[in-house]
């Protein structure tokens, strides 16, 4: 392998929606001459023990970055992770869903929330990638599946997975070149994620926008339905309501999919084998 490969790291922490195809995103094709990724996880678990060896599995191969991907990242796991890849001097980019807010802001002393993270650090919030539906009554390894697989197509749908993927295509090739890249310090709202998506149709966009907004709603429901209710005749309901808008949200997301697709304006967004991000919006026309 040439001396000149991108290492890249990706450590899983338990699971959100993001998860599962965060090492793909960059080598969509496995044919990226110019990187190198390995992925490591611990499984559903998200203590500080489970998250131990594969931090230190990841931090062994020396990669030149690492993304780190968890629910809550303010947890005593992804913490304990994210200090350890800090002190040996790695540059790590976090991506986490809404709690995970309290692991990258502070108010300062005029009471204001301010990014406060180390330098060489960056990271993304999801507020689009909700809380699942884990009550015992209702979540069968069935129902976690299929959430995560409407959750994946919401992100993927509206411009969530593009806006990480440009970003990370950014950070990576200023690493490559020598430079000192700016980090993400990213609270990605449904907006921004739409103009990522790059929709030609307004109509479809609007259908991207409301879909990020039922996501983002997900997150209240399920969380209530997992944490503040007692009644199981009341939180098996939430849990379950929560998972129809999820669903929904998916519908709505494929139908701006649709929607571009019927007037072939459809972006596409492929690497190249040298890892330049290449772009095409028409379904016969070549990427360049």
């Amino acid at each position: 392998m040439a001396n000149n490969v991108f290492k890249l790291g990706v450590l899983k922490l338990g699971c959100i929606g993001t998860a599962p195809l965060l090492d793909l995103l960059l080598d969509e094709r496995a044919d990226r001459e110019d990187l190198q990724v390995r992925a490591f996880t611990s499984g559903a678990k998200l203590d500080p023990e489970a998250c131990a060896d594969p931090t230190g599995s990841v931090i062994e191969c020396h990669p030149d970055l690492i993304l780190m991907v968890s629910p809550n990242a303010a947890l005593p796991g992804p913490k304990n992770s994210r200090t350890r890849i800090a002190e040996a001097g790695i540059p790590i980019i976090t991506v986490s869903d809404g709690p995970s807010k309290k692991a990258f802001y502070k108010k300062n002393d005029e009471g204001k929330q301010v990014i406060a993270i180390p330098k060489g650090q960056g990271f993304f919030v999801l507020v689009s990638d909700p809380m699942i539906g884990a009550r015992r009554e209702f979540l069968d390894p069935s129902e976690m599946a299929l959430f995560n697989a409407d959750v994946i197509k919401v992100l993927a749908s509206t411009g969530v997975l593009r806006f990480i993927q440009n970003e990370l295509d950014r950070v990576i090739g200023e690493l490559q070149s020598g430079a000192t890249p700016e980090m993400p310090k990213v609270n990605l709202t449904a907006e921004r994620a739409v103009t990522a998506g790059e929709f030609a149709n307004p109509y479809a966009a609007a259908k991207a926008l409301a879909a990020l907004k039922v996501a983002e709603a997900v997150a209240t429901v399920t969380s209530k339905g997992c944490f503040s209710e007692q009644d199981p005749a009341k939180y098996i309901m939430l849990v379950a309501a929560g998972h129809e808008m999820m669903r929904a949200a998916a519908r709505l997301a494929d139908e701006a999919r649709e929607l571009e697709k019927s007037g072939d304006s459809l972006v596409r967004t492929p690497h190249s084998s040298a890892g330049g991000r290449l772009t095409k919006s028409r379904l016969r026309g070549k990427p360049a």
